[in-house]
């Protein structure tokens, strides 16, 4: 047995959606005692760390209904089945900016809220982009905004609160410490 692990003995499954499904699971505890946990199930997802050529970080504004404000964040985009995250990274970088690349560096990966969600995101880099042609695709139901900063614009959108999700804030910390340009 795992340390502090929960033994599942009944999952209803509340809601099946587009990106997510809520599960509630029966456990029984370590300690022999029950409980319920309220379980996001999510496919995973990809962000991308790109680098401009003048060492300016690609970023997109948009809307996010959940903290009802635009944010700005670095290209991210959840994994369709079967997918692998290195070709998801390069197709929601493409999308979502108009770049693509040759070299895709994974970084980590990481679990946004492991406390009721396993979603985990696969983090990459690359500083090697080329234009696309007919630039951004985009979702149907997408609106975005193309922007590529310096450090210290980044930083300074991160202090206004602009930038305010883990993965672009783990970014902009590995941009810093893998000595931005």
């Amino acid at each position: 047995m795992k340390k502090f692990e929960e033994k599942t003995y009944h999952t209803e499954t509340i809601y099946t959606g587009k990106i997510v499904q809520l599960d509630i699971d029966s456990v029984t505890l370590p300690d022999g005692n029950t409980s319920k946990r309220e379980l996001i199930k999510h496919p995973g997802a990809v962000a991308v760390i790109a680098l401009t050529d003048e060492g300016k970080l690609v970023l997109v504004e948009q809307y996010r209904k959940p903290m009802e404000k635009s944010m700005v964040e670095i290209p991210a985009g959840k994994l369709e089945p079967n997918e692998s995250p290195e070709s998801c990274a390069l197709r929601e970088l493409e999308e979502e900016t108009g770049y693509t690349s040759d070299h895709l560096e994974k970084v980590t990966s990481f679990y946004t809220s492991p406390g009721f969600a396993d979603e985990i995101v696969h983090l990459y880099f690359t500083d090697q982009l080329k234009k696309l042609e007919e630039g951004p695709a985009g979702d149907e139901d997408e609106f975005v905004e193309l922007l590529e900063l310096t450090l210290e614009e980044a930083e300074q959108m991160e202090k206004d609160e602009r930038i305010h999700d883990a993965k672009t804030a783990y970014a902009l910390l590995y941009w810093k410490l893998r000595g931005a340009k």
